[in-house]
């Protein structure tokens, strides 16, 4: 009996220990893997928008996206002289699980360009979304999301249509398309709602692209 209570106590014990120590080491990367997310975030707004000198957060101004696609940031992107368009960082469900976009929209309503920030579909199919060495139009030379460069948002934005899917990657390239399509919609509605009222909405704050702590995170 006073084995067993030994036993057991030992037991705790190194159960402690373990969870104190993945707990320190969470604590020592999780700091550097924010910073990595942000860096990734604000290089892919500045690729999207080479022109731009300023993102303005206006998350709290978009409602509610489609059903299964969720908006975490969105931002008013400014050159130095005038708006250029929209950006929205948006998240939905695909064949591995969460996939989080990045989707620019221009005063023309049409996508200036997309970037796939986070995937974790199958190794050799729909990973091939973050592949920037695969073509879904190989001649062209042109990859899954930037196909979306330049299409407007009046398109129907179907996939094996209008959109060119990853080859045995049907569920990763309508899941993805299904995000740029939410998220240039509501990037293109607000744009028109702005427009309309002579001026955009309340927001919540400004950074420069090199301002890196103020964008947004994951």
């Amino acid at each position: 009996m006073k084995g067993n209570v030994r036993l057991g106590v030992i037991l705790a014990l190194f159960a402690v220990v373990n969870c104190a120590s993945l707990a320190f080491v969470y604590s020592l990367t999780e700091e550097a893997i924010a910073t990595q997310d942000q860096k990734a975030l604000n290089d892919s707004l500045k690729e999207i928008f080479p022109e731009a000198a300023s993102f303005e957060d206006i998350t709290s101004t978009f409602k509610p996206p489609a059903e299964g696609v969720k908006f975490e940031k969105a931002f008013l992107v400014k050159s130095s002289q005038a708006n250029l368009g929209v950006a929205i960082k948006a998240t939905g469900a695909s064949y591995g699980g969460t996939a989080r976009l990045l989707v620019g929209v221009g005063l023309t309503r049409s996508i200036e360009g997309v970037r796939v920030l986070e995937l974790n579909d199958t190794a050799g199919l729909g990973m091939n979304a973050k592949n920037a060495s695969y073509y879904v139009k190989k001649t062209e030379k042109i990859t899954f999301p930037g196909q979306f460069t330049g299409k407007f948002l009046t398109d129907t934005f179907e996939v094996k249509k209008d959109v060119a899917a990853i080859t045995a990657a049907t569920i990763t390239s309508k899941s993805l398309t299904r995000i740029v399509k939410a998220a240039g919609d509501a990037a293109a509605a607000w744009l028109e709602n702005s427009t309309t009222a002579g001026s955009p909405p309340a927001s919540q704050g400004t950074t420069t692209p090199a301002d890196n702590g103020t964008t947004g995170g994951k």
